[in-house]
C-alpha cells in the first residue's frame, strides 16, 4: 500500500477545484436546455424580459401565461411567453 503525500493531497485538491470551475462555466449551457424543454423557471423569465416579479406573478394570476408550481418553484411556459409579446407587435 502506498503512502499519502502532502503533494498528493495538494494534486487531488487542485483537481477537484478544477473540476468544479468546469461545472460552473457549463451551467449557462444547462439554462439554454431548460429553454428547449419548454418550461423556465421564474428567475430566469424575470431576468430575460427584465420584469419584476410582481408582474409575472400579475402575468400568472390573470391567466395569460400558463405555469407549473413545483417543489415550491413556479415554471412558466416559454411559447406562452413568445405568444403574449408577439401578440403585442401586431
Amino acid at each position: 500500500m502506498d503512502t499519502i503525500t502532502k503533494n498528493d493531497l495538494t494534486a487531488l485538491r487542485n483537481l477537484i477545484v478544477s473540476d468544479i470551475e468546469n461545472l460552473l462555466k457549463s451551467k449557462p449551457a444547462n439554462s439554454r436546455e431548460d429553454e428547449e424543454f419548454g418550461w423556465m423557471r421564474s428567475k430566469v423569465i424575470r431576468r430575460k424580459l427584465n420584469i419584476s416579479a410582481s408582474t409575472l406573478q400579475n402575468l400568472r394570476i390573470t391567466g395569460k401565461i400558463r405555469f407549473k408550481k413545483l417543489l415550491g418553484s413556479y415554471y412558466y411556459n416559454c411559447e406562452d411567453l413568445q405568444h403574449l409579446f408577439d401578440y403585442g407587435k401586431e
